[in-house]
């Protein structure tokens, strides 16, 4: 199982008890994306943790010392002591990536990633996700990076569909529908 899997299965878990439980399910990301930088921030603390070579229930107590001393949720508290036994803390980022979707999916928002070659104004930028709300009929949650390389037009990304109207997306189509007809 990757990394990845086991990431989305952990965080599956951890939002569907928070509804069965009917708890803040914002609160939780946010303590646990606090406790993902406490690891980061934290270079002694996050070798000891992530360390193989240190055991299972050493890393265990150090988290629940730690749960206890933030005052983290219990649901949240739980997982990451269950983490620590399991020597499974090398998850925690892409486990917070994985709630942190989940969340946003069952709010009903999709991320969009909108890249153009010159920076777009405020109000571009707006209608640009009302356009796409539109057609998702979701709530947009956009942000933009600047590309050159495309030229012109710009290349939207929702969720895992790209959406490429950009001058050099068209060029690219165009030589390959050539190279196909010679």
């Amino acid at each position: 199982m990757t990394k990845t899997t086991a990431a989305a299965r952990y965080a599956r878990a951890l939002l569907d008890v928070a509804k069965k439980e009917q708890a803040d399910r914002a609160q939780i990301e946010s303590q646990l994306a606090g406790f993902v930088l406490l690891l980061e921030q934290h270079e002694a603390l996050s070798k000891a943790l992530l360390n193989p070579a240190v055991p299972a229930p050493k890393k265990k107590s150090t988290v629940e010392a730690i749960v206890a001393r933030l005052s983290l949720s219990p649901i949240l508290g739980k997982l990451l002591v269950l983490l620590g036994e399991k020597d499974r803390l090398g998850l925690l980022p892409a486990l917070l990536e994985s709630y942190r979707q989940r969340l946003l999916d069952e709010q009903g928002v999709v991320r969009a990633e909108v890249t153009t070659s010159e920076p777009i104004a405020g109000d571009k930028a707006s209608a640009i996700q009302e356009t796409l709300a539109r057609a998702t009929g979701r709530t947009v949650e956009l942000s933009t990076r600047v590309d050159p390389a495309i030229v012109g037009g710009l290349v939207a990304k929702v969720g895992g569909t790209v959406f490429d109207a950009s001058v050099s997306g068209h060029l690219q189509r165009m030589k390959q529908r050539l190279e196909e007809s010679i």
